[in-house]
């Protein structure tokens, strides 16, 4: 009777039949376990019982909160530290005023980490957080974190949260407002002939292969995974700082991929990020440009760096507010090839390339802060480029001066062309006529008539 049923449909049909036979009932089981939140360890907040024996456990009054760690603890025995103290641990029992012992196990750091961000909207309230300043500033507008680590905080606070709502302190639901999790730096893995880890400083390449630095043994190369110290597939930061830079360590970093994903860290790409930073750097130590201040070129070539620049200034703002930093690193790149693309010899050259290079260094400045400053120094500038304002784009800037326009024979597109934006109707039926496309169908005869949609279609009508 339960041929052809779905998983579903067929749970249910087995579960009604063994009810009508008296073998069971329905349930909903869920998955969910109780949390255990005590760990057998120093750090962490100690829970606030005490044990006695005639009174069982009796939590610690609330005039004696919170419990502190002894100071003078020891981690050369073995076993929990709390438990080793001869004094800390021994007390009072506040019911009965007997012997009592506290309790040694401290709490699971997410247990303490799971609400702190409410005692930010208040950190000098007597109480634990503020009850109107949580309403007030919560939820959190932005959580940034490891996805690994994030996204238990996110499940643990948001149990906070609703269990703090349910018992009366907070009238919020969630903790946070957004989550951005960012990946992992990944890099190959490297092992030796008797399957050894090896950093990759201690390997260098021989052909197509690898081989060790020291002893020149063959190498295996394995998979390209997130780094670890267990695999030793790490790159020492202060390595990367002392022969690239930190700027070039960050571009790197932030032009690789979205930042919710993997990365795989390449010495063939940090290169190319320093390559790319000393082009911008010689952009800035470009003595023949005007001064500071000089006005913007209104026409030509040299209008269209300007507005190249204003529509980076667009791109990149949105970009940054979007996590889309590859995308604004892109920006970087592109802005920096219409810088070089403009002739010199070209009116207003000049101004175009004094104001498109300050751009450009405003936009570097979040990605390359250092190497940032230097060249609003080397631009003639006497303020610091952290204390200037963020640059506005221009919106007549970011307008086109032409616009493609899809010509239809009857409805249907038959070709393109292309117009000066807001061109005036009779020009825009002249040229539609003209185009290729239309000619062909017309076949000599006039059209009935010509219907413009003004930057946005032309409709010929045989």
């Amino acid at each position: 009777d339960w041929d052809g049923l779905s998983v579903e449909d067929g749970k249910r049909a087995a579960i009604s039949a063994l009810e009508g036979l008296g073998s069971g009932t329905r349930q909903t089981t869920y998955r969910l376990r109780d949390w255990g939140v005590s760990r057998q360890r120093y750090w962490g907040c100690p829970i606030p019982i005490i044990h006695c024996e005639t009174c069982g456990m009796v939590p610690v009054p609330d005039a004696d909160l919170p419990v502190t760690l002894p100071e003078d603890v020891s981690f050369d025995t073995p076993g929990n530290p709390l438990s080793n103290h001869p004094t800390w641990k021994h007390t009072t029992c506040p019911s009965c005023g007997g012997a009592g012992i506290r309790e040694q196990d401290t709490f699971d750091t997410f247990f303490e980490s799971s609400w702190y961000f409410l005692r930010f909207a208040d950190p000098h309230h007597p109480a634990g957080f503020s009850r109107e300043a949580a309403a007030y500033w919560m939820p959190v507008d932005q959580y940034i974190g490891g996805v690994e680590h994030a996204v238990l905080h996110l499940l643990y606070s948001r149990f906070f949260m609703r269990a703090l709502r349910d018992v009366g302190y907070l009238e919020i639901d969630e903790p946070f407002a957004g989550l951005m999790t960012q990946g992992m730096v990944c890099h190959q893995t490297f092992q030796s002939a008797d399957g050894k880890w090896l950093f990759p400083t201690e390997v260098e390449r021989d052909g197509e292969g690898w081989r060790t630095s020291d002893t020149g043994e063959a190498v295996t190369a394995g998979r390209i995974e997130k780094m670890s110290k267990s695999k030793r597939n790490v790159v020492d930061p202060e390595l990367i700082i002392s022969e690239y830079g930190a700027d070039t360590a960050r571009l790197f970093m932030m032009s690789d991929s979205p930042p919710e994903r993997d990365m795989e860290w390449t010495e063939s790409g940090a290169e190319g990020a320093a390559r790319f930073l000393k082009r911008l750097f010689r952009l800035s130590c470009d003595d023949s440009l005007p001064p500071v201040g000089s006005a913007v070129p209104e026409d030509g070539k040299a209008l269209d760096l300007v507005r190249a620049a204003h529509k980076a200034i667009a791109a990149i703002t949105a970009d940054i507010e979007g996590f889309r930093f590859n995308r604004a690193v892109a920006q970087l790149y592109t802005l920096a090839n219409a810088i070089n693309d403009l002739p010199m010899e070209a009116a207003g050259a000049g101004r175009a390339r004094r104001f498109a290079i300050e751009t450009l260094t405003m936009l570097l400045a979040p990605v390359a802060p250092h190497i940032a400053e230097e060249m609003w120094h080397n631009l003639g500038h006497d303020n610091m480029l952290a204390t200037a304002a963020w640059p506005v784009a221009d919106p007549a800037m970011l307008a086109e001066d032409t616009v493609e326009i899809g010509v239809q024979v009857n409805g249907k597109l038959r070709d393109t062309v292309s117009l000066a934006r807001d061109a005036d109707e009779n020009v825009a039926k002249a040229a539609a006529l003209e185009s290729a496309g239309v000619i062909r169908y017309l076949d000599g005869a006039s059209p009935k008539k010509i219907i413009v949609v003004k930057n946005r279609i032309i409709n010929v009508v045989i």
